[in-house]
């Protein structure tokens, strides 16, 4: 069983007002989103198709005519959020302080065993990215040294760079045409 029609007289009032001095189509289409299904007893589907939208549109057509007309209404509800998250924020933070005291005095953090400590606290298995997501979530982030081979000599890469010829290739070496050493 659907749920009973509310119409508001005051509202298919102001709509009735707006519709004789809309100047846009926008404001028309939300006059008329409203004014069909209280005058004429239309359908959403009725209205949608009247209209030229589809049936979702006519409730959020609706719903602005009712926000632009009472400006103290509150906001529509949105989605936004954390909807699946495994610990709340200050959960996370409590989690992270006993590796922060650790990081703090020189420590290296691994991911690994912050994973299982984590899949440990929650009971199930996890996954990497959620640590990684985690971590920067609160503001943590690599630091290491780059790769670096740790035999090398400090300044023998930057020489072989500058000496070394611009696109080298051993198969694309310059060969003397035919024609010019004929002649």
């Amino acid at each position: 069983m659907s749920r009973p029609r509310r119409i508001d007289p005051l509202l298919v009032r102001q709509a009735q007002e707006t519709a004789t001095t809309a100047t846009s189509i926008i404001a028309l289409r939300r006059c008329q989103a409203v004014l069909l299904p209280a005058l004429l007893g239309a359908t959403l589907e009725q209205t949608a198709d009247a209209l030229g939208v589809s049936r979702a549109t006519v409730p959020r057509l609706q719903a602005a005519f009712r926000r632009e007309k009472n400006p103290n209404s509150p906001p529509p509800p949105t989605r936004g959020g954390r909807h699946r998250a495994l610990l709340t924020l200050e959960e996370e933070h409590a989690f992270l302080q006993p590796w922060l005291e650790r990081a703090e005095n020189g420590a290296v953090v691994v991911v690994s065993p912050l994973r299982a400590a984590l899949a440990q606290q929650l009971g199930h298995p996890v996954k990497a990215s959620v640590i990684y997501r985690l971590l920067a979530r609160h503001g943590w982030r690599k630091l290491a040294p780059g790769a670096r081979r740790p035999k090398s000599k400090p300044g023998v890469p930057k020489t072989w760079k500058k000496n070394s010829r611009k696109n080298w290739h051993p198969y694309k070496r310059k060969m003397p045409s035919p024609v010019a050493a004929s002649v």
